[in-house]
């Protein structure tokens, strides 16, 4: 089992997240923006990023969604999250007993993500985030990053 990104830590990450957002529910294309905002914060005009920029930053997010599906698996398990159907589809939100877990947790790190949640889900004023939008917004930004290190072709770097 990896120690980084593993469904107990992208978990915790989650758990953090619908405490912050605590009674409003969260979909998955939610907590995979949302995870990403609070590591990489910075790169959204917040606070200093928990996490390193990394030259594979776009495949992150397509994996953040099946690491945080694995994390809801153990929040569930554990009582400190449920699911809920909805006629928009699933939904995942603490239980009553999530925000106080999360405000037992001690370390410097996770008073960091504490702090990051807060901001981001201020930010974005939940319920009515656009994910779409959002998540768009940083992948142009990518391509952009991506592009403007490409020579040109016909250049005489090329």
């Amino acid at each position: 089992m990896s120690p980084l990104n593993s469904p107990l830590e992208v978990g915790m990450r989650a758990l953090v997240l619908l405490s912050e957002s605590f009674p409003e529910p969260l979909d998955l294309a939610q907590l995979v923006y949302l995870d990403h905002a609070m590591l990489h914060s910075s790169e959204l005009n917040g606070p200093p990023s928990l996490h390193p920029t990394l030259p594979a930053g776009p495949g992150e997010l397509a994996m953040k969604r099946h690491l945080i599906e694995q994390g809801m698996i153990v929040l569930l398990r554990a009582g400190l999250a449920d699911v809920q159907a909805t006629e928009d589809g699933l939904v995942y939100r603490a239980t009553e007993d999530g925000p106080g877990f999360v405000e037992i947790l001690e370390s410097p790190y996770s008073g960091e993500l504490k702090h990051r949640a807060e901001w981001i889900i201020g930010a974005h004023g939940l319920p009515h985030m656009d994910v779409r939008e959002a998540t768009q917004a940083i992948t142009s930004r990518w391509a952009h990053e991506f592009s403007g290190d490409l020579p040109l072709p016909g250049s005489e770097n090329a």
